[in-house]
């Protein structure tokens, strides 16, 4: 199952919002790390929520949002964790959704409804907490520097993808997706160089709604997520 690191703004989000947190990211995998930054000290209420192991960040100016920035390269760099879910509707924290994903990492963003554009965009997908919880639906500029864009629908293309899959899976285990270039080039004369992405873990990256990736190695697996494909052909 995949695992899934939540990192909390406790400066910025309430805890009263710790319960639909967890709820939103268990939907992602297992959540294996779940931390909420802020001054230990101060009364947030995040002490009593449950789940959540609070991140002392002390009084400083942005103290929180650098420790946290911190955390997260050094989980996606040394220990490769590849899902996150960044909790806060501070537009700053834009600069590490966008680095996590040129990592090759899956960044979904939660926020109340007054975060801004520029952290909507720079992540995966993003989701609104709070009292009209809505999910949003927000696809970066593919020319944006980290050429990662969140893509929810499914082509022609990811059809002939999930039947690939589908033909040749090791059970719950997914494909290998070197494996998959050569399935597709043989059985449907479809070659990846002819698309902007120029590899497959570009394209299946670009579409975490679809796709479930392993991380970066010669034996990294793709599988697909039904949710998207139940009302496609």
């Amino acid at each position: 199952m995949t695992k899934v690191v939540v990192l909390v703004d406790g400066d910025n989000i309430s805890a009263s919002h710790a319960a639909l947190i967890r709820t939103k990211a268990a939907r992602l995998g297992d959540i294996t790390t779940c931390r909420v930054y802020t001054d230990a000290q101060g009364n947030s209420g995040w002490h009593e929520a449950h789940g959540f192991r609070v991140m002392h960040a002390g009084t400083g100016k942005n103290a929180a949002d650098l420790l946290l920035s911190i955390d997260a390269m050094e989980l996606a760099l040394r220990d490769g964790k590849r899902q996150f879910v960044i909790v806060t509707s501070d537009g700053d924290f834009s600069h590490l959704a966008q680095r996590l994903l040129d990592h090759d990492c899956h960044v979904l963003g939660l926020g109340e409804s007054k975060a801004p554009r520029c952290f909507r965009a720079a992540c995966s997908g993003f989701e609104v907490i709070g009292s009209s919880s809505a999910k949003v639906s927000v696809q970066p500029p593919v020319a944006a520097s980290h050429g990662v864009s969140a893509v929810d629908k499914c082509s022609d293309l990811d059809l002939k993808i999930r039947d690939m899959i589908r033909k040749h899976t090791d059970g719950p285990h997914g494909v290998e997706i070197a494996n998959l270039n050569v399935l597709l080039r043989r059985e449907h004369d479809i070659r990846i160089s002819t698309l902007p992405e120029g590899t497959w873990r570009n394209y299946l990256a670009k579409r975490p709604a679809l796709y479930d990736l392993d991380p970066r190695g010669p034996e990294a697996k793709v599988r697909y997520l039904p949710k998207v494909f139940s009302n496609a052909a």
